[in-house]
């Protein structure tokens, strides 16, 4: 009898859970009941509403209505200590230890209980999970997977019955990842009920007993793994409404012909920290769209590019000069610009208004020491104009406008320095539909204009839409590359996924 058969008690309920930031609808009526012992694989692309349902399960955030289960009594988990109190722990994808400390030391604090009773607790655990880890090491001197090991004693020394771990082989090696697999198969045999977050869909029938599809804040799929395939999985993880294009015909290696036009960027064995030998190439006019899951390394590496982070090996040319480690001002002066992901965080002065931030980028390259102001206006009511920004007029202060209004001027002040290239990261996220339509507009009369454009989005109908090559990142790696014809929502979701099939798949190598 297998170990789903015979561990049948619910351990954990979930029961229509819904919750909603401001206006944008998260989860949709969440249900979902984890018996005891299921190691239970939860797969959702980036916004699907995966750790938001882990947030409310331990107590970080509260839901709008639905109800949780443990064990058949109703539970208020208002806290992350109520979680901690029903035998719910989240080991995180980053372990966070404190380096200084030993082993020990990190596992107990926090616990009130005599120092010996705990300790002869822990090393009682440690002698029934046979495992070989010295508890007066200091943390610092730990690997990740060791580090993990460590975060999974202090939720089983809390007697923790319910486990969450988020992408916990995103950093390790593969022994590290087969130590990890025994691990779970251990303590789900011994009736821990474990919820494992991963984007590797090959993981799942590895080590997984169910499997729950997430996306748009709603299970699309769910039930025991042995009843899916990948290419079901795969479609779970697809809108309702996209057409199945995987089986398209013809030669996908098959690239437009760029022989006689030299590239805006040349990338060449990039590598830095998230990404490794990465090679690309961008033409004059061209949008490359940049496909991948959170934390496939698309972010860091676009902010290297510009700047921001150090280069730890490879080459970067830009309109034939190599741009290589050069600080951000100087990638700005050589002819790159970047959008960011987060505007909030580095995209805007929220304080200012529209013409600060719209002229903010080219203030600094003036001769004068004395700004510019008409100037700085006129360049500001050309964006205006020409992107439809609602404003009541240039004085507005930037925070007061809509966040597809915000992104407009976030877009107009990386064009005002007349790029070359432009690096237009997840640009339309958190904005409505209209203002997106605009964005579009935007992004295309520059492909006219010949800018070079890499489009990073985890919107795939947005690169499908846009794109004129299409590139995938997994796990720090560019894996495939799509000419105009093959890009469709299949080849782009089963690369993001790392499953696309080898022979259909192409890396690139201009």
């Amino acid at each position: 009898m297998s170990r789903v058969e015979k561990n049948n008690e619910i351990m954990i309920s979930i029961r229509n859970v819904y919750k909603s930031f401001g206006q944008n609808a998260v989860l949709k009526g969440i249900s979902l009941d984890v018996a005891k012992g299921d190691v239970v694989a939860l797969i959702g692309g980036n916004g699907a509403g995966k750790s938001t349902l882990m947030k409310i399960i331990m107590g970080i955030y509260q839901p709008d209505d639905g109800e949780i289960f443990i064990k058949g009594e109703k539970v208020n988990l208002n806290k992350p200590s109520a979680a901690l109190a029903q035998g719910i722990y989240l080991v995180p994808q980053e372990p966070m230890l404190f380096p200084n400390m030993t082993v020990e030391e990190n596992i107990l604090i926090g616990f009130s209980e005599k120092r010996s009773i705990l300790h002869n607790r822990l090393v009682e655990l440690i002698v029934q999970l046979g495992w070989n880890l010295k508890l007066d090491r200091k943390a610092d001197s730990l690997s990740i997977a060791e580090q993990q090991l460590v975060e999974i004693l202090r939720g089983l020394l809390r007697e923790s019955r319910i486990l969450i771990l988020d992408e916990p082989t995103s950093a390790l090696t593969f022994n590290e990842i087969e130590s990890l697999f025994k691990l779970v198969t251990d303590l789900s045999s011994k009736g821990i009920s474990i919820f494992y977050i991963t984007h590797r869909l090959t993981e799942v029938f590895d080590i997984a007993t169910h499997v729950a599809i997430m996306r748009d804040g709603l299970f699309t799929l769910k039930g025991l793994v042995s009843e899916f395939t990948k290419e079901m999985l795969i479609k779970g993880l697809l809108p309702p409404n996209a057409k199945s294009t995987s089986s398209t015909a013809g030669n996908v290696c098959k690239q437009i012909d760029h022989s006689k036009t030299r590239p805006v960027l040349e990338v060449k064995k990039y590598s830095g920290y998230g990404f490794s030998n990465i090679n690309l190439n961008v033409y004059p006019g061209e949008i490359v769209g940049m496909a991948g899951v959170v934390g496939a390394g698309r972010t860091e590496f676009a902010t290297t590019i510009f700047g921001m982070d150090e280069v730890k090996s490879g080459q970067v040319i830009l309109n034939g000069e190599d741009i290589t480690s050069l600080k951000t001002t100087e990638v700005l002066d050589k002819g790159l610009n970047y959008v960011p992901e987060d505007r909030f965080l580095n995209g805007i002065f929220k304080i200012s208004d529209i013409t600060s931030n719209t002229s903010s980028a080219i203030v600094r390259t003036s001769s004068n020491f004395l700004l510019n102001r008409k100037k700085e206006k006129e360049v500001t009511d050309e964006y205006i104009k020409d992107f439809r920004i609602k404003a009541t007029g240039q004085d507005q202060i930037l925070g007061s406008l809509s966040g597809g209004n915000q992104q407009k001027v976030v877009i107009a002040r990386a064009l005002s320095t007349a790029p070359k290239l432009v690096i237009l990261d997840e640009p339309t996220r958190g904005i409505d539909a209209g203002a997106r339509g605009d964005v579009y507009t935007i992004i295309n009369q520059l492909k006219e204009s010949g800018v070079a454009i890499l489009l990073i989005s985890s919107d795939l109908e947005e690169i499908v839409e846009l794109s004129d090559r299409a590139v995938t990142m997994f796990q720090g790696k560019l894996t495939n590359s799509f000419d105009r014809a093959h890009i469709n929502l299949d080849n782009l979701m089963a690369a993001s996924f790392g499953v696309y099939e080898e022979e259909k798949a192409i890396c690139e190598k201009q």
